[in-house]
């Protein structure tokens, strides 16, 4: 981790913890030379906003990153990645609801085309060096300890200002859907992944759809107080609709099912509010 985003103090006590770019020298010699087994891959540019504001930037962090790892993880015989990928961005505006693993992919923000370039490369990978690689396409991640600063990350960012007593804001009409996952379930995801052998795809979500202004709501009244949000301009590159079918997780990984919304928003709220100090 570079800590741009990350916090020492989220580390496991005994674990390492190197601070170094994705992009650098240094990191390829880490996975060229440490021994490492399995490369469990989270680093990015997450912001899509952003990534269509920049997309040389998000291409340079979210491709070229990950190709600097991956050369040097066939260096170093590690034997298979596991990769947080794209839900939500990698279909672009859906045919069908939830989607499916075999969905088209169209993605309308060059973060979602650099996740999905990311998908080939691994699979390039496996069949040319043997690298068993496993995409995890994630719908919205959300739960406690994530970053309420900057723009990715909408559970957060609304609890933040709820808690402090600042406005929040919905971006448009707060009709748009997307389909909120709570980060325990992500966790089980990527444990159950590892060591799997082949390349594979799934996808890790709830396959339900909540808009935003539902989201608000049930935030509001976990809070227990706040101001109302108001409505703000809305933002290029954010499709309408969202939400995946994680069936095939659940089949072949034995996933369990996943935490109903309600269940994961209240934990978030009561984690937000013990923790205000930190944030």
């Amino acid at each position: 981790d570079d800590l741009s985003s990350g916090r020492r103090e989220n580390v496991p006590t005994g674990t390492e913890l190197v601070v170094l770019d994705v992009r650098s020298h240094e990191a390829a010699e880490l996975m060229a030379g440490r021994g490492v087994e399995v490369l469990v891959h989270h680093a990015a540019q997450m912001d899509v906003r952003r990534s269509v504001e920049d997309p040389r930037f998000d291409a340079d962090v979210n491709i070229l990153g990950l190709l600097n790892l991956l050369e040097g993880a066939r260096r170093g015989g590690v034997r298979q990645v596991v990769f947080a990928s794209t839900g939500g961005a990698i279909y672009g505006e859906q045919e069908a609801f939830p989607a499916t693993e075999d969905h088209p992919v169209r993605p309308l923000s060059p973060y979602g085309v650099a996740k999905l370039a990311s998908e080939r490369y691994l699979y390039f990978y496996n069949q040319q060096y043997g690298l068993d690689a496993t995409c995890l396409r994630y719908a919205n991640v959300y739960g406690p300890r994530q970053n309420p600063h900057g723009e990715a990350g909408v559970v957060a960012i609304f609890l933040h200002r709820l808690l402090a007593g600042e406005q929040p804001v919905i971006n448009g009409d707060g009709l748009q859907t997307r389909d909120y996952v709570y980060v325990s379930d992500v966790v089980a995801a990527n444990v159950a992944a590892i060591s799997r052998p082949g390349f594979h795809i799934y996808n890790v979500g709830t396959g339900v759809e909540t808009d935003v202004n539902t989201l608000f709501g049930h935030l509001h009244r976990a809070v227990g107080s706040g101001p109302a949000a108001a409505h703000g301009p809305g933002k290029a590159g954010e499709q309408l609709r969202s939400s995946i079918s994680s069936t095939l997780l659940e089949r072949e990984l034995g996933i369990p099912v996943a935490t109903p919304l309600a269940d994961g928003l209240a934990r978030t709220a009561e984690w937000f509010r013990d923790n205000a100090s930190r944030r």
